[in-house]
């Protein structure tokens, strides 16, 4: 007697499913069972599931700088991210920003951090409807291709969490690192809030070819001062003069500052937007009016000193108390929950001509260091990015 059994089975191979059907003839003299799959019943499925293993590459701080930095102080090195876990999201770099705040953070923390900085990037996998596959935020992750970000991140130096990019329509997204990101948003509230300039005084802005000095002075000769700038070589004059607006401009490195300040404003300065500190930031101090008032931003000049042999600087009490100024130094996440304001106003200011911008872009993240340490020595004009 012969018998014939069917059965189906499920069975996968290579993230591939298959309906199998098994034909078995059984014999009692114990014959061969034969087994068959029908092509017509094949079924290739993708498992939504499946996880590629997904490697990013990021430098490491291996040497607190001393001095200059070197390449040295820095490892590039890979790491293996782990699946997305619920509420997750997977972030790509697309543009990482290098500002000289970075130099002197970095002393702060233990060997071993990923190098600090800001970057944008676009979301290529997610388990969070907040943060949906193809939009870009803007975080502070530091200098690594992928991140992924949970509800609870928040990075190591402003303690704040990465947020979408605002809707700038057709401009450059690299611009929300600029004009419409942190250096935007530390000119337009350093000057407005601690300034508070009033339109026919003068202000001097120095280090003002960078990001946020040409940004301040911009804003400034909008509400009708007369801008100084202070910076380091003809190129960066004529730009400042011809491009950015502004009324005078001083090489320091081949032109006295306190001379030529003296001959843009004669009868005085009322603000000062001090990015640089040292002797160029004495100079413009003396030359102060009475009740003039100083943001004190950063202090570039003295990042790359041994901090235990700082140069000695003009002592500065006499000019202080002579006429009364008010110098105040600030961090723009003391304007955290205003953040949002800061960039509309940019962005309505850029929109209708009133602000311009320029970048100097560095492609690859290989070159990483060589654009960070070309910002700090002032290769760049206005906002240093490096584009992934």
């Amino acid at each position: 007697m012969i018998m014939f059994k069917s059965m189906q089975r499920e069975v996968s191979w290579d993230r591939c499913r298959f309906i199998v059907t098994i034909i078995a003839r059984s014999f009692r003299d114990n014959s061969e069972i034969a087994l068959t799959i029908p092509r017509n019943i094949c079924i290739r499925n993708f498992s939504s599931q499946s996880h590629e293993i997904m490697k990013a590459r990021k430098y490491v701080v291996v040497n607190h700088f001393v001095n200059e930095a070197k390449p040295t102080d820095l490892k590039l090195v890979e790491e293996e991210l782990p699946p997305l876990q619920d509420g997750e999201y997977l972030a790509e770099a697309e543009y990482f920003s290098v500002d000289p705040y970075m130099r002197p953070y970095v002393r702060r923390y233990p060997l071993g951090i990923t190098m600090l900085g800001t970057q944008i990037a676009k979301i290529v996998e997610s388990k969070n409807p907040a943060f949906p596959v193809n939009k870009r935020i803007v975080g502070n992750m530091g200098w690594r291709t992928h991140t992924i970000v949970n509800p609870k991140f928040k990075d190591l130096v402003f303690q704040e969490h990465p947020y979408l990019l605002p809707d700038i329509g057709d401009l450059p997204s690299s611009l929300c690192l600029g004009i419409l990101g942190m250096p935007g948003n530390t000119a337009y509230f350093g000057l407005l809030e601690l300034c508070k300039p009033k339109s026919g005084e003068t202000i001097v802005v120095s280090g003002a070819a960078g990001a946020i000095g040409s940004h301040v002075g911009q804003i400034a000769k909008n509400l009708g001062l007369n801008v100084i700038g202070i910076c380091g070589s003809d190129e960066k004059c004529n730009w400042l003069i011809e491009e950015m607006g502004f009324d005078f401009a001083i090489n320091y490195k081949t032109m006295p500052v306190a001379s030529n300040l003296r001959k843009a404003a004669p009868q005085g300065v009322d603000c000062y937007f001090d990015n640089v500190g040292g002797d160029i930031s004495s100079a413009v101090m003396y030359q102060m009016k009475p009740f003039g008032r100083v943001a004190v931003c950063g202090s570039i000049s003295s990042y790359d000193a041994d901090s235990s042999s700082l140069p000695k600087c003009t002592i500065l009490q006499p000019i202080l108390s002579k006429h009364e100024l008010r110098v105040e130094g600030f961090l723009v996440t003391r304007w955290m929950n205003r953040w949002n304001e800061g960039i509309m106003q940019n962005l309505q200011w850029l929109r209708e001509g009133k602000l311009r911008y320029r970048e100097t872009e560095t492609k690859g993240f290989e070159n990483m260091f060589e654009a960070f340490i070309g910002m700090l020595r002032g290769e760049n004009i206005g906002k240093a990015i490096v584009q992934a």
